[in-house]
């Protein structure tokens, strides 16, 4: 069992930067890997980013490349997601999730792989 818990969301102009983290619970956050998602008002909850248990593989939506980093501390218990050059269709609830891996180079991208979320956090870019 883990828990949870985001923060560093806000309200940000057009091509400005924020950086939210995800605490997680627990003893063993080495194996579980982790993502991101988000949510906008009326919309499915869509994959952002992903990481595993290593922090070694990356995996970006391609809305994202080149624009969020995703990583992890494991001796913290947290998972960053770097967000840079905020555009306003970024506006959303952001989530991180976790699931045990298996592997040290698992990771998931469907919503539906993941077993643990966190109560979100609001990023809103005004243009």
């Amino acid at each position: 069992q883990v828990q949870l818990v985001e923060s560093g969301g806000g309200l940000v102009q057009a091509g400005g930067s924020l950086t939210l983290s995800c605490a997680a619970s627990g003893r063993t956050f080495s194996s579980y890997a982790m993502g991101w998602f988000c949510q906008a008002p009326g919309k499915e909850r869509e994959f952002v980013a992903a990481v595993s248990r290593s922090g070694n593989i990356l995996y970006y939506a391609d809305s994202v490349k080149g624009r969020f980093t995703i990583s992890r501390d494991n001796a913290k218990n947290t998972v960053y997601l770097q967000m840079n050059s905020l555009k306003p269709e970024d506006t959303a609830v952001y989530y991180c999730a976790a699931r045990l891996g298996y592997y040290s180079g698992d990771y998931y991208y469907s919503k539906n792989d993941y077993d643990y979320w966190g109560q979100g956090t609001q990023v809103t870019v005004s243009s």
